[in-house]
């Protein structure tokens, strides 16, 4: 493989977070082209994500040595640095890129933000309770939403917790300094403090590795340099001897009857095709592409028998000729489909995937994974028994009177294997029972994905939007809940259940805003929400933050924007879901 195919394939890799497998690309491709300055920058930036700093110092060093007049190389330099926590070397290096390039802005800001974070040190901002107020900045949560780095980590309950408590006792944050996630966050705040917008930052390491992000940008696609077209030297061909001629003669005619078996394939010709691939196989037994030819031809005339025997052939003897391993591949490929109109997917299965290590092909992996479907729908469509699927559901019901819910569930479980959705018109009603049993073993997620199907499969069953908002409630996402109930009154207005649910809501979400849930209920209600996609969507939006801003700080903006149904909208979200209280 080129190294520009290795390349290709590693930023791939990093680009997907896979970065232990880019740095293993970006190697194999420095080995085929060992003085290409882009791959050891490349690779510097995947060991740098790994936070392998000294590493990533050293491939930036070799960059900058191949290639001393390439500002990314220093910016390399300089995010490895700030990685080792050297930010004046990180400083010395941004500045001797901007030598060669001094309008680039990649340069130009991760070295503001090293030097902001030096001053910030300096000043003693580090010491406790000075830098832990920043966190205290009511723009914070949605800086943390907003940013692609960070986003995710809203969806852990033990961070919100950290940031929640340094809010409350902003001395506490030195204590939570080694968790990298809170480094970031760290990094974010100073950022805000040096002018930068928090929510426009270069995309950075994880833990803070360089201010500027560059170190954690994916690699760009850097032309390779081309190299000096060699001017043509004469060539003398040499004699061949009496039995290499008669090879090469024997190659030429093979090739002419593939080419001859060819024409004849598309016209689907197929019996003149097997004589001329047979011929160009006695010609040139060392070619086993005649071979997977044949068995291609044997395919399309329904003899699947065939087909595979000459795979099996290919196969066998393509290592030891030193062939293709793509035209191996195609052989195994070639066999699998046969044993797949044979009806063996099994065979064809266990066949595919040992195509696939010889060559990963895109077609080929479509094709094991269509044979793994159908092998699952037959062994499912073999399982269904509806005389056992009610007798599971009978047990299930049993169990859950008993207040036996493990049971319960499995007995449900497998009335739903008998009787699945496709056979069975009541599997909803399995649904919402297994939904239930969830709820009453506090597997809440789990309980709304199986409300969630029911609901699916019997839009009016008012059974399956209790079941629903029941979990949520329990969960504590109040506003979804009330949602949920909204909509199963829709399909029954007169449903007592329903009713119920949809004040017990209302009467959480207005004791929250109110201020009468306990501190760990309304901790609890804020982390759901800060997980929601649509609550770190609005948190986000710049139009959003602002208004937020004005109803906080400007009466007459404010009142403009009430009057704004959209925006109110947004806002009432996020005052049902706890994020935002109103007087």
């Amino acid at each position: 493989m080129s190294a520009t195919e290795l390349k290709a394939q590693g930023n791939d890799a990093f680009k997907n977070g896979k970065f232990d497998e880019a740095i293993s690309f970006f190697s194999q491709a420095i080995e085929v082209d060992p003085n290409n300055h882009v791959l050891y920058s490349n690779r510097s930036a995947a060991k740098a994500s790994c936070k392998r700093f000294k590493e990533a110092l050293d491939d930036a060093k070799k960059t900058v040595e191949l290639k001393p007049d390439w500002p990314k190389g220093y910016s390399r330099l300089g995010a490895a640095s700030v990685g080792l926590g050297e930010l004046e070397d990180a400083v010395n290096w941004y500045k001797r890129g901007l030598e060669f390039d001094p309008t680039n802005e990649q340069l130009t800001s991760a070295l503001k933000g090293v030097e902001s974070d030096i001053k910030a040190m300096g000043s003693g901002l580090h010491g406790l309770g000075n830098l832990g107020n920043m966190f205290k900045n009511p723009a914070l949560w949605g800086w943390i939403a907003s940013n692609p780095q960070t986003s995710s980590y809203l969806q852990d309950q033990s961070f919100v917790q950290m940031i929640q408590n340094v809010q409350n006792d902003p001395s506490t944050l030195q204590s939570y300094l080694q968790d990298p996630r809170m480094m970031q966050v760290f990094s974010m705040c100073l950022n805000a403090m040096s002018g930068k917008q928090p929510g426009q930052e270069d995309a950075g390491e994880e833990g803070g590795c360089c201010s500027g992000g560059d170190c954690c940008a994916p690699p760009p696609a850097e032309p390779e340099p081309k190299p000096a077209k060699p001017e043509p030297v004469p060539e003398s061909t040499p004699e061949l001897s009496s039995d290499e001629k008669a090879e090469k003669d024997a190659k030429e005619k093979a090739q002419a009857e593939k080419q001859l078996g060819n024409a004849a394939y598309k016209k689907k010709d197929f019996d003149t095709a097997l004589k001329h691939y047979t011929t160009a196989m006695e010609l040139d037994i060392k070619d086993i592409s005649y071979l997977t030819n044949r068995a291609a031809v044997y395919f399309e005339m329904g003899k699947y028998d065939e087909c595979i025997k000459d795979c099996d052939t290919a196969a066998e003897k393509g290592p030891a000729l030193r062939a293709d391993y793509k035209m191996i591949a195609r052989a195994l490929t070639r066999k699998g489909n046969a044993l797949r109109k044979k009806g063996d997917l099994e065979g064809a299965m266990k066949v595919y995937k040992k195509s696939l290590t010889e060559h990963r092909n895109a077609d080929t992996l479509k094709r094991l994974n269509d044979v793994e479907k159908e092998i699952k729908l037959k062994k499912e469509e073999e399982y269904i028994n509806m005389d056992l699927c009610n007798e599971e559901k009978d047990k299930g019901n049993g169990f859950f009177k008993e207040s036996k819910f493990p049971e319960a569930v499995k007995c449900y479980t497998e009335a739903l294997k008998r009787g699945p959705p496709s056979r069975n018109d009541e599997a909803y009603k399995l649904y919402s029972n297994r939904s239930a049993c969830y709820t009453k073993l506090g597997a809440l997620p789990e309980a709304v994905k199986d409300a969630d199907k029911c609901i699916e499969l019997k839009p009016d069953f008012a059974k399956g939007y209790s079941r629903k908002g029941t979990a949520q409630f329990f969960m504590k996402e109040f506003d979804k809940a009330m949602e949920t109930y909204k909509l199963g009154l829709e399909q029954d207005a007169n449903n007592d259940e329903l009713k119920a649910g949809l004040q017990k809501c209302i009467q959480k979400i207005n004791m929250g805003n109110s201020g009468m849930l306990s501190e760990e209920e309304q901790k609890e209600r804020q982390a759901h929400a800060m997980a929601d996609p649509e609550i770190q969507g609005i948190l986000s939006d710049p139009v959003m933050r602002q208004v937020l801003q004005d109803f906080q700080e400007n009466p007459k903006a404010a009142q403009q924007h009430a009057s704004n149904p959209t925006i109110m909208a947004k806002i009432q979200k996020l005052v049902n879901a706890g994020i935002v209280r109103m007087a």
